[in-house]
């Protein structure tokens, strides 16, 4: 039977129905849409991290010491005084009172040694002595017995009512007697004398402390022994702690013998401890030490501190730079304000800093000028009062979120 025409037309239509994607589609569809997603996710992180930053403050050029560095070196803070503390005898540590960190007065405890031996050794010198007292106690009331035999023999010979021979027996005891008293009060002495020594070594067995101080190291453990000399195969220890008068600590730089003629005594010295990198310790030179050392060609200079703080500790690193004091610099030289040097970084062409304003991280372009010390002159692009970010990160962004460190 012949199809039906309006059939026929519908089957000869386009279908334009939309053709649901390949299952491969869907998965690359999902896979990108997650990925936006993390790198928005992270941005939006990032922007609200909050870094720990150190800041510093655009001062007046007026207000910064116009002083300029003729020479700059590296060195460490060293201590005049320190000892380390050990026992006159060799024993047995019995208790260590000390703990490093902890301030000593001069004549303080720091350790007991077992005295055990050493009080049973006075002990015996004590007896000793009362011994030889009880025998010259005793020789003298024997000699006292031999004079009164002596006088009455020798009233008796005159009247023939004894002999000779007795009255001399009489007086060669009581000479005796004085000659055995006289002994045994050197005896006495010798007794004496023990006792004294007995007294000093059981008061070696306390350990003390030779100066005021502060206990930075202890070396030694209840139970260990102890010796002023080095002994027992590196098992006996050799002093109980070590102890540093805070109050003698001063800085010790080599600087090169062709440099050593830019320095001289009591000249001023700017100090930056390695630690405190933004801390400027006013000091000055002590004494140059007339000798230099021939393998690294220096000469050493000692630089005494005029500020004493517990953060300086021996054998920090730190920085010093010996000063000359400038010229003064006509008004038009000094206007702007002086920053840190390392506050300032290269963005292509200009150089910027970052200010800290309502918790963020502001990038500014500025101008700056020359060096004094370890600050930067700054033309323009920046007001005095403005905190600035000193050594600022490579990745710091322009308007990051940031924390001023205390």
């Amino acid at each position: 039977m012949p199809m039906d025409k309006t059939e026929l037309i519908n089957q000869l239509r386009i279908d334009r129905s939309p053709t649901p994607p390949p299952r491969r589609w869907r998965w690359l569809l999902a896979l990108a849409a997650a990925l936006v997603l993390a790198v928005g996710v992270w941005r939006f992180l990032a922007g609200t991290t909050v870094r720990s930053l150190r800041t510093a403050t655009a001062l007046p050029v007026a207000a910064v010491e116009a002083v300029s560095s003729v020479l700059d070196a590296t060195g460490y803070v060293v201590a005049r005084r320190q000892a380390t503390v050990s026992a006159k005898i060799t024993g047995k540590v019995r208790e260590v009172r000390i703990e490093e960190g902890q301030r000593v007065a001069a004549g303080e405890v720091l350790a007991d040694l077992d005295d055990t031996d050493l009080k049973a050794q006075l002990a015996l010198a004590r007896a000793q002595l009362a011994a030889a007292r009880s025998q010259r106690a005793e020789l003298q009331v024997q000699l006292a017995q031999a004079r009164r035999d002596e006088k009455r023999l020798s009233e008796l010979l005159p009247r023939r009512l004894t002999s000779p021979q007795a009255a001399e027996q009489s007086a060669s005891s009581r000479r005796s007697l004085q000659a055995r008293l006289a002994a045994q009060d050197r005896q006495i002495l010798v007794a004496e004398e023990s006792l004294r020594v007995a007294q000093v070594s059981l008061d070696n067995t306390v350990i003390r402390a030779p100066f005021a101080g502060v206990v930075v190291a202890k070396t030694a453990q209840p139970g260990e022994i102890v010796s002023p000399m080095s002994a027992g195969g590196g098992f006996t220890r050799t002093g109980i702690g070590t102890v540093v008068d805070m109050d003698s600590l001063e800085i010790e730089v080599e600087v090169n013998e062709a440099f050593i003629g830019r320095v001289s005594p009591k000249q001023p010295v700017q100090a930056r401890l390695n630690a405190y990198p933004d801390w400027t310790i006013p000091a000055e030179v002590i004494a140059i030490v007339p000798t230099a050392d021939r393998s690294k060609a220096t000469v050493k200079v000692r630089i005494a501190m005029s500020t004493k703080d517990p953060r300086i500790v021996p054998e920090m690193g730190v920085r010093v730079g010996f000063q000359e004091v400038a010229q003064p610099r006509p008004a038009e030289s000094v206007a702007g304000v002086a920053v840190p040097e390392t506050a300032l970084r290269r963005a292509g062409e200009d150089w910027v800093v970052f200010v800290v304003a309502d918790g963020r991280a502001l990038q500014q372009r500025v101008i700056p000028a020359e060096v004094r010390g370890v600050n930067r002159i700054i033309r323009s692009g920046l007001a005095a009062g403005a905190k600035v970010i000193v050594d600022p990160p490579a990745d710091l962004d322009d308007g990051a979120a940031v924390a001023v460190e205390p």
